[in-house]
């Protein structure tokens, strides 16, 4: 949410989207002037530079709208050196104009150059967003194929780096079912991008299909993905000519749950070893304070002690 309100001040003042209320019928004050920072353009003299898909339930809400009580919020435009305008942004609002016939629309023109324009396009369609999207996504990429660097992208959207990072790893490298899930809501992008860090799309495919599936949760993937990459390129030999199974959501849960239990086990084991150790520690103690116990050790010839344990002995010594 952070980044979101940082994104959104960062394209305000990019975009200047602080536009004064107006409609296509109250563009004129009442000498029939138009304000001098808005004009009445052409709608068929736009052209937009980044179109984008939209929410059709959204998007009949802005139509409705501008037809029943006429655009409350003029477009923003630049002027192009041939004639006619670039779109920065209003795509929604312009599309309802041309939906409903209009062929004039209140804009305020921006003298700036058509790759500035692109780039507050751009940041303005992201700050409309959660970067949480698979349409943020595609944005960043965007401003990446417009030759911008990570930090770059993330000082001008108000995003973090590493999340600019994580959602371009994703673009390049995300399997085409975890692209959908995330295009779907289905998913995180945060999520999917652990998932893409894998460079197996059958790893990628499996993590997907246990994570939506409620059997790993967002803090066990990594570990999981690890495993399951382990798995892919150091699984069993094969016979020659027998084809390996293919790589499941459960079977990733399977050697998941069999690796946890063997670090349990681990874990217990340390544990009883520590515990021992201690034991020995204290009881070698006492009986070296033992004067009969010395001479017979002398007599027997036993005058040397494991370096390990007289430095342990020395160490508690020294915390009483």
């Amino acid at each position: 949410m952070k980044d979101h309100d940082s994104l959104a001040k960062g394209a305000a003042a990019v975009a200047d989207p602080e536009a004064p209320a107006v409609s296509g019928t109250e563009a004129a004050d009442a000498d029939g002037r138009v304000p001098s920072d808005i004009e009445m353009i052409p709608v068929e003299s736009i052209r937009v530079l980044n179109p984008r898909f939209r929410n059709r339930k959204k998007y009949q809400e802005i139509v409705t709208s501008i037809s029943e009580v006429g655009l409350k919020k003029p477009i923003t435009v630049c002027p192009r050196k041939e004639g006619g305008y670039d779109l920065v942004c209003g795509q929604g609002r312009l599309d309802a104009c041309r939906q409903l016939g209009q062929t004039m629309v209140p804009a305020i023109i921006k003298q700036v150059s058509t790759e500035d324009a692109l780039l507050m396009s751009l940041v303005e369609n992201i700050a409309r967003r959660k970067p949480t999207t698979m349409e943020t996504v595609r944005q960043l990429a965007l401003l990446r194929e417009r030759g911008y660097r990570e930090a770059e992208i993330a000082q001008k959207t108000g995003l973090m780096e590493n999340h600019v990072y994580e959602c371009l790893h994703l673009y390049d490298h995300g399997e085409e079912r975890l692209l959908a899930a995330v295009e779907a809501g289905r998913i995180a992008v945060a999520t999917a991008a652990v998932i893409a860090r894998s460079e197996h799309g059958e790893v990628q495919r499996a993590l997907l299909e246990a994570f939506e599936q409620g059997k790993i949760g967002h803090r066990e993937l990594t570990r999981a993905r690890l495993i399951a990459d382990s798995r892919k390129i150091f699984g069993r030999v094969r016979a020659p000519g027998k084809k390996s199974a293919p790589l499941t959501g459960e079977a990733v849960v399977r050697a998941f749950q069999r690796e946890r239990q063997k670090q349990r086990q681990a874990l217990k084991k340390a544990q009883l070893c520590e515990t021992r150790l201690f034991f020995v520690i204290n009881a070698l103690k006492m009986l070296f304070r033992n004067e009969h116990f010395i001479n017979l050790l002398r007599a027997e010839g036993l005058d040397s002690l494991p370096e390990f344990l007289a430095e342990k002995i020395r160490e508690e010594d020294g915390h009483e």
